[in-house]
């Protein structure tokens, strides 16, 4: 009843209530308002810390760059250095090079000299060794033309003593023959005609050889004078092409026997000698008999060789045995 008779009367605790409430709400605007104040002093003292920070980064690098700079700087200025010392030096080294090209162009201008003295004297050389290589030359023809004069003269010389020998030994039979004595001895296998004996060889040989071989036979290649000595030579030779002593080798077209006479009696085959192919010096028999030049490195199968028959000087008035010449080898 109490409250209810103050009830209808009291105000007062309403405005405690509404007072209250809004000291709430002063509180909550104080708090929020410290809360705000407090994340911006938060705000504000992180943006402090990471401006620090970020000051001091920039700061470090700033101090590196710093560093950097100044090892830079101080290596231009070194190259500075370097260059202004290669700059003072470069006037030195370009005297010294221009010194050293001056040398040179010397050098140069006396290597052109010595060049010069010896390229004269190298075609000195060259007229001295021309004119030494013809005065050799003339000196080796005139050595050739001496040895061969010296060659002729010497076979000149023996083909006379051969000749004039086998002229004493054909009269020194004549004689013997005169006073009965026999001159028709002739070695083993050779055979006799007139004062002559013939071997009648066989085997496959150039010219040269068989003339090699009659003189190692203490004879020579055969020489035909007569048609009658043909004949005899024919019934012998069995048809065989045959060497004969018969050459032009010194001078072409005249031939000559071994015994050193020209060419009397002859039995040429019809068109010869032809000296076929320029080169044919030496003359062979055919198996027909009649003569024909060949080459003379040709080999036939067989040649004659000859030689003068020995006398019989078992009679009383024979003291010395004449033989025939032996002929030489030639080269």
């Amino acid at each position: 009843m109490e409250e209810n008779e103050y009830s209808g009367y009291w105000e007062p605790p309403r405005r405690r209530c509404c007072c209250a409430r809004r000291g709430t709400q002063l509180v909550l605007v104080g708090l929020l308002t410290t809360v705000m104040w407090a994340g911006l002093l938060a705000l504000l003292l992180l943006w402090h810390w990471e401006t620090e920070k970020s000051l001091k980064q920039l700061g470090d690098a700033a101090i590196q760059n710093v560093s950097h700079v100044t090892k830079d700087l101080q290596n231009y200025q070194s190259n500075q250095l370097a260059q202004k010392s290669q700059a003072l030096q470069m006037p030195q080294n370009l005297e010294e090079l221009q010194a050293e090209q001056k040398q040179m162009k010397s050098q140069d201008s006396q290597l052109s000299q010595n060049l010069n003295e010896l390229q004269e004297d190298l075609i000195n050389v060259k007229s001295q060794n021309s004119e030494l290589s013809q005065n050799l030359n003339t000196l080796q023809e005139d050595l050739v033309n001496v040895k061969s004069q010296g060659l002729n003269e010497k076979r000149a010389a023996s083909d006379s003593l051969e000749k004039l020998q086998e002229e004493v030994a054909k009269l020194w039979i004549e004689i013997l023959m005169s006073k009965g004595t026999a001159c028709n001895v002739c070695p083993k296998d050779w055979l006799h005609f007139q004062q002559k004996c013939y071997y009648f060889g066989e085997g496959s040989k150039q010219w040269i050889q068989a003339k090699f071989t009659c003189s190692d036979l203490k004879g020579r290649l055969v020489s035909i004078h007569s048609q009658k000595e043909q004949d005899f030579l024919m019934q012998h030779i069995n048809k065989k092409e045959s060497w004969i002593g018969l050459q032009d080798l010194n001078m072409e077209g005249e031939f000559v026997w071994p015994d050193g006479s020209p060419v009397g009696y002859s039995n040429w085959n019809p068109g010869e000698p032809n000296n076929g192919g320029q080169g044919e010096d030496c003359v062979m028999m055919r198996g027909s008999g009649q003569w024909n030049d060949a080459f003379c490195r040709s080999y036939l199968d067989a040649w004659v060789c000859e030689q003068l028959a020995t006398c019989d000087l078992s009679a009383p008035l024979a003291s010395v045995t004449p033989t025939g010449p032996t002929p030489k080898n030639e080269p």
